[in-house]
């Protein structure tokens, strides 16, 4: 294991009440569905990455939802927040999810009958005149945790996607998706490659490229050095585009990172500058693209490679109106540097 698969949970903010889990949950569900619609209304995926884009998506939010079933009336434990640059979940929530699934026989054989609990339930309620009691309510969220939530729905620290064969781009015939949640940022990462084959089907190789993204493609790193990794490891395809998006921060009120638009609607919302469900979301995207070839190795072991271009880097902040307004005024120098105006967004209402 490298020094960047280590992971602590040093770096969290604990949301440690009810109103906590419900405010945040709300923020990221609410948020993150409005990044998907905003992402394909404004190019920044074409049709075949959109529908991908929005798979990993729907995982990262089921999987949110997941952590919200199981710690909502749980008095031993409480979800943690990354505090570094992410306002995302820490990644051990995520192992912790897909660990604690594997033994969901067990749990389940433990869990009290439903019947039982509904009569105790309503024995509370109606003849006591009580509300039910909380280790009463965090049974049945046990119930329906363990008896709905899917293992392999969970968002793991690697994903990997399907290939398809794609017929009209210039950049390859066929593409293959990927995502991580990388361990050091806490932030979900989407990736796709196209490329060419010298064979008649890619497919009959695809468990070697799949452990080939798994072991090189997992984590951040300059994205130039990500696309030679691959094509050197990979002998038989001849990558032409990679394009990676990296999702978040996600700047509200529950992160407390050193960047600059975090600040911004941290003190906004203290000023009352803005209400406290106010948020704004960053997302890169760096592509790099192959051009000539070049010859590496011996005699022996000689191996034609890509030469890349210079990665292209492009920012984007997606924030509702009153947010864009404030970003402006006291963040100038960042959002002038932006590929494109901060795109609009809904705004969070919660009553």
């Amino acid at each position: 294991m490298s020094i960047n698969h280590i992971v602590t949970p040093l770096d969290s903010a604990v949301l440690d009440s009810k109103e906590q889990y419900v405010f945040y949950h709300k923020k990221v569900d609410f948020a993150l569905k409005e990044l998907i619609i905003a992402v394909g209304e404004n190019g920044l995926c074409n049709e075949q990455e959109m529908t991908f884009f929005k798979q990993y998506c729907d995982l990262l939010l089921y999987s949110i939802e997941a952590m919200r079933i199981k710690y909502m009336y749980d008095e031993e434990d409480n979800m943690k927040v990354d505090l570094t640059n992410s306002g995302f979940p820490n990644y051990l929530e995520f192992r912790y999810l897909f660990n604690d699934l594997s033994l969901r026989d067990n749990y389940i054989n433990k869990l009290k009958d439903i019947s039982e609990l509904q009569n105790e339930f309503l024995d509370q309620l109606l003849r006591k005149k009580e509300p039910v009691r909380k280790d009463k309510l965090f049974q049945a969220a046990s119930i329906v945790y363990y008896t709905s939530v899917e293992q392999k729905y969970i968002f793991n620290r690697f994903v990997q996607g399907k290939m398809i064969k794609i017929t009209d781009r210039g950049q390859g015939n066929y593409m293959i998706s990927w995502s991580f949640y990388d361990v050091s940022h806490n932030r979900p990462f989407i990736c796709f490659m196209y490329f060419n084959y010298d064979g008649k089907d890619p497919n009959k190789e695809k468990e070697d490229i799949y452990e080939v993204l798994k072991n090189v493609a997992d984590r951040e790193m300059p994205i130039d050095t990500m696309a030679y990794t691959i094509d050197k490891r990979i002998k038989n395809i001849n990558p032409k585009q990679i394009k990676r998006i990296d999702l978040g921060p996600f700047h509200n009120v529950f992160a407390k990172d050193e960047n600059l638009l975090t600040h911004t609607v941290l003190e906004s919302i203290a000023k009352k500058e803005i209400p406290i469900e106010a948020y704004a979301l960053s997302l890169k995207i760096d592509e790099v693209f192959s051009g000539s070839t070049f010859t590496e190795g011996g005699y022996f072991s000689k191996q034609t490679l890509q030469k890349w271009s210079s990665p292209i880097p492009q920012s984007y902040v997606f924030a509702p109106h009153r947010v864009i307004q404030l970003l402006y005024n006291k963040n100038p120098e960042i959002m002038n540097r932006l590929a494109k105006p901060p795109i609009q967004i809904s705004e969070l209402k919660i009553k």
